[in-house]
């Protein structure tokens, strides 16, 4: 599969994140309450009965989201595989090579769930309704990032965070990471690749 981390122009993070995705106060503070990406039960992380890839590999759910959407790890090995998001809504898709990767997407548009279909300025919009939400969305992005060991500096932009999933909509990465239903069809796609252009 292309698409690594390095491509994104994230070098991969150093130690295990999911650990700390599951414990660590500030970071599940920010990724749980602000992000809607909770790992602080693993056990309790199953994906619905006939959910599975197309190809056959391994679809390891490690966190959920509060409506009861999986994150998924795709194959085998550790936290460097590709990330599919499954929407208990029939949708799925790649958001993420990495959980390095999917930190810092989360990290930059905690709001991204809600971005196909929008337009710059309904972007921008879903962007401010967070702030305002959030009136601290800044320092608990900070702090969880720190606590991480990333430099808050150092994030793309919200821009290249919705590029970036234009680019895993399509090609071997897409590809290597569609999701069929308990029936055998495909789930639709999480991402349109025409509406993140």
């Amino acid at each position: 599969m292309n698409g690594s981390n390095a491509s994104f122009g994230m070098p991969a993070l150093p130690g295990a994140l999911l650990p700390l995705l599951g414990s660590d106060e500030e970071v599940v503070a920010f990724f749980a309450g602000v992000a809607d990406l909770d790992a602080t039960s693993p056990a309790d992380h199953l994906l619905e009965d006939g959910v599975r890839l197309a190809s056959g590999a391994r679809l390891e759910q490690f966190a959920r989201a509060g409506s009861g959407d999986a994150f998924c790890f795709v194959g085998e090995g550790g936290e460097e595989r590709p990330v599919v998001y499954v929407s208990l809504d029939g949708e799925a898709g790649p958001v993420a090579v990495g959980l390095p990767e999917l930190v810092r997407l989360c990290l930059v548009a905690p709001w991204w769930r809600d971005a196909p279909g929008r337009t710059a300025g309904e972007l921008q919009g879903l962007a401010d309704e967070y702030w305002e939400d959030v009136p601290d969305l800044d320092q608990r992005r900070e702090r969880a990032a720190q606590a991480l060991g990333i430099d808050p500096a150092g994030l793309p932009s919200e821009a290249r965070v919705l590029a970036r999933f234009a680019e895993l909509s399509r090609g071997s990465i897409a590809e290597a990471c569609l999701v069929v239903g308990y029936e055998g069809e495909p789930l639709d796609p999480l991402f349109e690749v025409a509406s993140l252009r």
